[in-house]
């Protein structure tokens, strides 16, 4: 067994996308490298209704798969096939775009205000880049949990995992994306298959990983009396951690126990060449489908 170490801790950065709703995001539109087969990770988590409710109107997507996965309030999708649905709480949303798409989803937020989700691409190898766009919705009910004996509670949403197997299935990546809880104090190791990138995205508590003692927190930029200052901050609320190979990574939670998710996946390595919410190989590909965009031609008739 060896111990993945961690190569890099970020902060989620602030940003805002569709008709201006208001997020967090880990990593995208840098090198596609990176977190090879994942594109973009955004968090998407308010509790002001004006921060999300214009939502992401109608737009594209081709070459990817997206993966939305919904902790609180509502969001209701609908497509250019005549798909339509409203992902909950709790439920998972994989949407293979290959050829080309045209949806829209709109946020809504529970009976408090909150709306709290996340949203990761993952790349298309290039012999899938064309494939027929597909749509897989899994209610949360479907989506097995596991709970060890020292309190750890994992979700699999894909992949397996302690002998469950999540619902979600025939991904091009084959990731493995799981929703994990520690209780305070524990320490945890968990297996991931040596040949896959993989990073973790803490939402809640603090968490140390590696073979840390004690929980650390992220220096961050924050505003304090008006001035800019770097604090350490000891929240882990949305933080990413890259980590290099290895088999196993250990985990600290921290005195108010911690949430994270653990997402890998296999390398594509192929070229991309990438703009917007359209991913393909080359720059010829990626004008002709913005070519086929503007005349019209963009979505595919079904076989």
């Amino acid at each position: 067994m060896s111990l993945r170490p961690t190569l890099e801790t970020r902060h989620a950065v602030a940003t805002m996308e569709g008709a201006g709703v208001k997020l967090h995001r880990a990593f995208g539109f840098q090198d596609p490298s990176e977190l090879d087969p994942f594109l973009l990770f955004d968090d998407f988590r308010n509790e002001r209704p004006q921060d999300y409710q214009a939502g992401f109107p109608w737009h594209p997507h081709r070459g990817i798969e997206t993966i939305t996965y919904v902790l609180s309030g509502t969001v209701e999708h609908s497509d250019s096939l005549g798909n339509s649905g409203t992902l909950g709480a709790g439920d998972v949303q994989w949407m293979t775009a290959g050829s080309g798409i045209l949806h829209q989803e709109m946020p809504h937020g529970n009976t408090s205000g909150q709306m709290h989700g996340f949203q990761l691409w993952g790349n298309l190898p290039s012999d899938q880049k064309m494939t027929a766009p597909r749509y897989q919705d899994v209610q949360g009910k479907d989506i097995p949990e596991i709970t060890d004996d020292d309190g750890t509670t994992v979700r699999v949403i894909v992949g397996e995992f302690w002998g469950k197997t999540g619902p979600v299935d025939g991904i091009a990546a084959d990731p493995q994306y799981l929703d994990i809880h520690i209780p305070s104090g524990v320490k945890k190791t968990f297996r991931v298959d040596t040949y896959r990138r993989a990073f973790a995205y803490v939402f809640q508590g603090q968490a140390a990983f590696a073979d840390a003692s004690q929980p650390s927190g992220v220096l961050l930029e924050k505003e304090v009396a008006g001035q800019e200052v770097n604090i350490r901050d000891m929240s882990g609320d949305r933080t990413l951690v890259r980590f290099g190979t290895g088999d196993e990574i250990t985990v600290q939670a921290g005195p108010e126990g911690t949430r994270f998710l653990l997402i890998s996946g296999a390398p594509i390595d192929e070229p991309v060449a990438w703009h917007g919410p359209i991913v393909m190989n080359t720059q010829a590909e990626l004008e002709q489908a913005f070519r086929e965009l503007r005349n019209g031609s963009f979505i595919r008739p079904a076989h």
